[in-house]
């Protein structure tokens, strides 16, 4: 069985997953995001005008995360089981830290539907608040977690997000 995107002719396909048994996946990607002071305050007060920012953060990740056979060209539609978007604001920093987890029964990780939807509630923090401060930044985006499948459970190996 071959696990790779392209065809004996080099073109681009979907790896085919259908000999695979399904085994419980599970996924933690991690995304930064770093502002004001001033603008972290708002946030943790209630203070953004468009209202809960890390509510509607949440939700975007967790319908993000249900998208990604949408935005990723070759990823595949997966039955996901369950998605939840943490945030650990970190006001000495000026920074919110996100942390998102998928889990499915599948035949293939949910390595992507985790880094799409911490990726997504990052944007989306950044959406909300936009109006307060424009240089917000984005960043690291990574894996953090692992864990299913063939390949086992792998962790990353350095402290995230700094």
């Amino acid at each position: 069985m071959s696990f790779n995107h392209f065809d004996d002719r080099g073109q681009a396909i979907m790896v085919d997953v259908s000999a695979k048994n399904p085994t419980m996946r599970t996924a933690i990607a991690g995304a930064v995001v770093t502002m004001s002071h001033k603008t972290l305050a708002a946030i943790t007060e209630g203070g953004i005008a468009k209202g809960d920012v890390l509510g509607v953060a949440r939700l975007a990740g967790i319908a993000a995360a249900k998208k990604t056979p949408d935005l990723i060209p070759l990823s595949h539609p997966l039955a996901i089981h369950h998605v939840a978007i943490e945030f650990f604001v970190e006001m000495e920093q000026g920074r919110v830290r996100i942390e998102a987890t998928v889990r499915a029964l599948e035949r293939t990780g949910v390595e992507m539907e985790a880094m799409v939807a911490a990726s997504v509630a990052a944007l989306t923090v950044y959406d909300m608040c936009k109006g307060m401060e424009k240089g917000i930044t984005i960043g690291p985006v990574a894996l953090l977690f692992k864990e299913g499948g063939k390949s086992g459970t792998w962790h990353h190996g350095l402290p995230w997000g700094e």
